[in-house]
């Protein structure tokens, strides 16, 4: 197989994760919380994934009923936990401030890997990953005087990042048995279903049926922002360390920042287009081919 597929695959995710920022902020101002959104972007996932993967190939829905708790994991540990700290911090601060904080999920999928799995911290993945944290730091902005972290925010921002590190960490563990589009499918299908019990679901669609305009961000936020990008991510995962896909998902702070200011008014001073440079520059040192022996 082309060695760049899955490093594109996990790019092409981490641009899809970037842009979510435009739906999150559309369904909260229309009075939806942080729970009820991650709910309807779960159950959404589910209900366009699972019939799209039953027509396609039925037989990668079969699971072994004691292997639910990899699903339960990616679905309901990582992703529902993930997505309400997520979109707290996202709605209550900064749309690139949210971001950074949910990328010090390298380290921990990087420290994570190592003791579960015995994958090599290399010095060209600390480079990165240092890189990486840096870069989107000087993103945020968290340097300047211009924001303030409030400590409810630094707490969700930073849960976020390590409930988003058990989805690596679990997927890694389901892939060894299941196809990656059969690991997606059954992470939607917990996710929503787990979800039912924080995102008061009543009231959500009661929302959604008061605001048909809602549709387009809703369809945003469940294909373009979730079924897309974690079929892309889960594929690439497969095909590669965890830790490696950790960092080169941090094309999504990038993006997210340049729409922060492009479309916020978000500021652009050197600190940030310093950070970008650096996340670029630590996705390609990271793919730059390993010297031989």
């Amino acid at each position: 197989m082309n060695r760049s597929k899955p490093v594109l695959s996990v790019l092409a995710a981490g641009v899809a994760w970037g842009v979510i920022s435009l739906f999150v902020r559309a369904l909260s101002a229309a009075g939806l919380g942080s729970l009820q959104i991650a709910f309807l972007r779960l159950a959404l996932s589910a209900l366009v994934f699972f019939p799209f993967l039953a027509l396609r190939d039925r037989k990668k829905l079969r699971i072994r009923l004691r292997d639910i708790w990899m699903f339960a994991g990616t679905g309901i540990v990582s992703l529902v936990f993930f997505y309400a700290l997520y979109f707290y911090a996202t709605i209550h601060s900064q749309a690139s401030v949210a971001v950074v904080l949910l990328y010090t999920s390298p380290v921990f999928v990087l420290l994570l890997s190592a003791a579960l799995f015995r994958e090599r911290i290399t010095c060209r993945k600390l480079l990165c990953l240092g890189m990486t944290v840096l870069g989107c730091a000087l993103v945020s902005g968290v340097f300047g005087a211009s924001y303030r972290l409030t400590g409810r925010v630094l707490l969700a921002g930073l849960g976020s990042g390590f409930f988003y590190a058990l989805y690596t960490i679990f997927a890694r563990v389901a892939l060894k048995r299941y196809d990656s589009m059969t690991v997606t499918a059954y992470t939607f299908l917990l996710g929503a279903l787990g979800s039912l019990l924080l995102g008061r679901p009543g009231a959500a669609i009661g929302v959604l049926a008061a605001s048909p305009g809602l549709l387009l961000p809703l369809l945003g936020i469940g294909v373009v922002s979730t079924v897309l990008p974690y079929g892309l991510y889960t594929w690439g995962l497969q095909r590669m360390d965890s830790g490696r896909a950790a960092i080169l998902a941090a094309v999504e702070p990038l993006v997210g920042a340049v729409l922060g200011m492009a479309l916020y008014g978000e500021p652009h001073d050197p600190a940030k287009l310093a950070g970008i440079l650096l996340i670029l520059a630590a996705i390609l040192l990271l793919n730059r081919p390993e010297k031989e022996k």
